[in-house]
């Protein structure tokens, strides 16, 4: 058994409003040094494979066709052995 830990972002080009606002809302509260705020999620998916390779192998294929949107997202994942 694997887990897989997935980060999403959206890429630097795309705008982040959520992110934004967040930093708008830590400026209001005196925090000046904060120079940009993103947003993104996190996934952690339980994989059953043979070998780390499977496992990552299978969580690239899950990226691409459903968690991520290649269009205005990012991500990067690491695989654990449980």
């Amino acid at each position: 058994m694997f887990i897989g830990k997935i980060n999403i972002t959206l890429k630097e080009s795309v705008l982040d409003p959520q992110g934004q606002a967040i930093m708008k809302a830590l400026h209001d509260l005196g925090e000046e040094q904060i120079e940009d705020v993103r947003i993104g999620k996190y996934i952690e998916v339980k994989i059953q494979a043979h070998s780390q390779q499977e496992a990552e192998e299978k969580l690239e294929q899950y990226c691409k066709q459903l968690f991520v949107n290649p269009v205005i997202e990012t991500y990067k994942f690491q695989v654990l052995k449980l």
